[in-house]
């Protein structure tokens, strides 16, 4: 069972460089055809600082920094009984390439379903940019199966 008691657990920062060579890739990888996410041009014209990132790339970028992994492994449970189960985002400002991102993660809950058959751990994370900007904030549920 996971112990309740780390709701409201929070993790050190990490940062992440935004690089356009990822952008790019990330846009190309979930078939993104708008030129704004290739052509710098096409960006600044949209009204971009540069390549904006596809509104899902947070999560590679968390994925990049082993973020949901760490926590997995700090609470000494079998990735092969967790699932990504649920992901959300809230934007406050853009997200560019260039930016170097601030991010910080939080436990939020820990819950059971099925008499503890079905266990979540819902995690928060904070992202910031280099100019002190509060760009969007992930919602991730993990289910582990007892």
């Amino acid at each position: 069972m996971i112990d309740k008691s780390v709701i409201g657990r929070e993790y050190p920062p990490f940062t992440v460089e935004v690089e356009k060579r990822w952008v790019r890739s990330f846009a190309e990888a979930i078939g993104a055809t708008d030129p704004v996410y290739f052509d710098e041009s096409a960006a600044k014209a949209a009204g971009y600082r540069s390549l904006p990132a596809p509104p899902t790339f947070p999560f590679a970028m968390i994925m990049e920094r082993n973020q949901s992994f760490m926590i997995l492994d700090q609470l000494g449970i079998d990735k092969r009984r967790a699932m990504h189960a649920e992901q959300s985002f809230a934007y406050h400002a853009d997200l560019c390439a260039g930016d170097v991102i601030t991010g910080r993660q939080k436990v939020v809950d820990v819950y059971d379903k099925k008499n503890g058959a079905l266990e979540f751990l819902v995690t928060e994370i904070r992202l910031d940019n280099q100019r002190g900007e509060h760009v969007c904030d992930l919602r991730t549920t993990v289910v582990v199966r007892n």
